[in-house]
């Protein structure tokens, strides 16, 4: 075993300690890999909140690129010194969802979770909190939790690539099947929204809308695709009715996970107008919709998981629209941080601030 600086979770509600955790040699079936970069992500906030329950003690962090150290028996598909996405959802293959092809849904997908994946230095067993454990310098995963990084991406960009641009390109593209010249609204603009912003516009949609409480992050949304911006008040939807020829948006994506705004999102679509879930609230977030409105209005709300994404097949499309100079994963990033910085940027997700933070290794 080997000392590695991380970041872990010691129980539910209690904040990150950044600490050496002793890190085992990859077994068989399995990849070492030395983080280049990590995103923070809601979904790792939820974790620690207990929104999303996993095993604890964990090593939170699942959105991140490396470079392969070593490898452990029969893993062929990755060597030393390979760059490699994290993918903390891998899909089974022989699951009832994944012999229909949505391997987004995979029963088996989370599994990983509840191994021990490392101790602390005073032998305490910590968990990979969504499998992959990428806030450490070094993280060490199943073989089928790492892709190879396409061609001309940097390591660092690659990182978002993990989950919120595959999550906010699936939205769009595979969850709501934005057509050319769709208006679109999106709720939330974070390091999520910011990348939905960017999907609907190389989709071809028009207008595009930006919604969010903050005002501030205005400029942002604008850089990313949209052509409108409104401040989330009481008004919103009827707002976004204004914006779109008084009708409502053809598509709404919901990318903050509460109540109130998924009711929002539903009732700024027009009739027949499609609402998509990215964001992820807990329990206690209850929409409800009477009987004649559904019938009325004709609307769809789907959930989407991890944007309905194969990463396998998804990548790919993305590192083109990235060398093509349609993406720009950069421009998701308003912050870069160290490992210690991680709790800081919790602070600033409650607090609505900001698009991605990254942790640079």
């Amino acid at each position: 075993m080997s000392l590695v600086r991380a970041a872990f979770l010691p129980a539910v509600g209690s904040p990150l300690e950044i600490a050496g955790i002793r890190l085992p040699e990859p077994g068989p079936g399995q990849v070492r890999v030395r983080l280049a970069a990590a995103g923070v992500c809601h979904s790792d906030l939820s974790l620690s909140n207990g929104t999303m329950r996993v095993p604890v003690p964990a090593v939170l962090g699942h959105e991140g690129a490396g470079t392969v150290v070593s490898v452990g028996e029969g893993v062929t598909h990755v060597a030393p010194g390979d760059g490699v996405v994290l993918n903390w959802a891998p899909s089974c293959g022989s699951c009832h969802p994944c012999t229909l092809g949505e391997v987004w849904l995979c029963v088996d997908a989370l599994s990983g979770s509840g191994n021990v994946h490392a101790t602390t230095e005073d032998g305490t067993a910590l968990h990979p909190g969504l499998n992959v454990a990428a806030f450490a310098e070094e993280t060490v995963v199943a073989a089928n939790c790492v892709l190879p990084v396409p061609d001309g991406i940097p390591l660092t960009d690659a990182a978002l690539l993990g989950c919120a641009v595959l999550t906010g390109w699936g939205a769009v593209h595979h969850s709501a099947r934005v057509r050319q010249g769709e208006s679109v609204v999106v709720y939330g603009v974070g390091g999520v929204g910011l990348a939905t912003l960017q999907a609907a516009r190389i989709a071809g949609a028009s207008p595009i809308i930006a919604v969010d409480v903050s005002p501030e992050k205005e400029a942002l949304a604008r850089a990313a695709g949209a052509t409108e911006y409104v401040v989330a008040s009481e008004t919103t939807a009827r707002e976004v009715r204004k914006l779109t020829g008084g009708q409502g948006a053809d598509v709404a994506v919901e990318c903050v996970g509460r109540a109130t705004t998924i009711r929002t999102a539903w009732d700024s679509t027009r009739r027949g107008g499609r609402t998509t879930v990215v964001g992820i609230g807990g329990k206690d977030q209850q929409v409800t919709f009477h009987a004649l409105e559904l019938f009325h209005w004709g609307r769809t709300l789907s959930g989407c998981v991890y944007g309905n994404c194969d990463p396998a097949e998804d990548l790919p499309v993305l590192a083109e629209h990235v060398r093509a100079g349609r993406l720009d994963l950069s421009a998701l990033v308003t912050e870069r941080i160290t490992l210690d910085g991680i709790p800081g940027a919790f602070d600033n997700m409650i607090a609505g601030k900001g698009g991605r933070a990254l942790v640079l290794f």
